[in-house]
């Protein structure tokens, strides 16, 4: 007894420090975005004098905060439709067909989890520029879904495994087709991976840096992570706008993170456990 005492208070202090190594970073963003740089530099740890709520006003029109906003959300929002439709239809054919040449195709699904994206970027820009989509929202949100359509087969077609064939067999001899059964039939069952699959690729589409600033020539079709690199100068960086922007920037997947955990975790476990 006194053993299982001792392994759950090691276990409890591991978590608190890993708890306090994590949020450790987000307290010093928000702290730091209420200070001059001037208090910044003097103590980095310590809590404002007085909490100067001009960094975010300034922070919010320096970065466009309206339009980029929108042009996050156009991105994301193609790219999940994106994502989810075709995901969804070649999760359940997949699942569904059993022959060498269905496990083959998943299996380079799989296999295109793990290239990392830096070994693709060159050769997806020069695409990009060839078929005339860089530089266009539009375009990028293209390209989330491809990037993104491999780890949604995957949730997919361990999902669809747990959905019974006599469901489908019913609808055919009502006489639906193959598109009329998975509309009518599956795709309601598989609502749950589905809003797991939509809130991880938000996360990932609003967050990413990288393709956006490879992508995106026009600062008009900036997006929000993007728009805050306008504060980076070559010989200047104000500190306390970048972490209130930084902020700022963060809020929406905080939020959504925060009321749609549960659901993330539910559908993940589903997904790659179910079958």
């Amino acid at each position: 007894m006194r053993i299982k005492q001792i392994n759950s208070w090691t276990v409890n202090i591991f978590l608190s420090l890993s708890a306090i190594i994590a949020i450790f970073p987000i307290y010093m963003a928000v702290i730091n975005s209420f200070k001059t740089d001037g208090e910044m530099f003097k103590s980095f740890i310590s809590l404002p004098t007085t909490l100067r709520f001009s960094n975010y006003v300034e922070a919010f029109d320096r970065i466009n905060m309206v339009q980029s906003s929108i042009n996050s959300a156009i991105v994301a929002g193609i790219g999940i439709m994106g994502i989810v439709f075709c995901a969804s239809l070649a999760g359940y054919k997949l699942s569904r067909t059993n022959n060498k040449l269905s496990n083959f195709i998943f299996m380079l699904f799989i296999a295109s989890m793990l290239v990392p994206f830096h070994s693709i970027m060159i050769p997806l820009t020069r695409m990009a520029k060839a078929l005339h989509v860089q530089g266009s929202i539009y375009g990028l949100a293209i390209i989330y879904i491809g990037l993104g359509v491999n780890m949604a087969v995957f949730l997919y077609h361990g999902f669809v495994k747990s959905i019974p064939r006599e469901l489908e067999e019913a609808a055919e001899i009502d006489g639906c087709n193959e598109f009329q059964t998975f509309f009518k039939i599956i795709y309601p069952l598989l609502i749950p991976i589905t809003v797991t699959i939509g809130i991880l690729d938000f996360l990932w589409i609003w967050n990413d840096f990288l393709l956006t600033l490879i992508m995106i020539t026009n600062a008009d079709h900036n997006t929000l992570i993007l728009s805050t690199n306008v504060l980076f100068g070559e010989y200047n960086k104000d500190w306390a706008l970048i972490l209130a922007s930084l902020v700022l920037t963060a809020v929406p997947v905080v939020v959504m993170y925060t009321f749609f955990q549960r659901y993330i975790m539910e559908g993940i476990t589903e997904g790659a456990v179910k079958g």
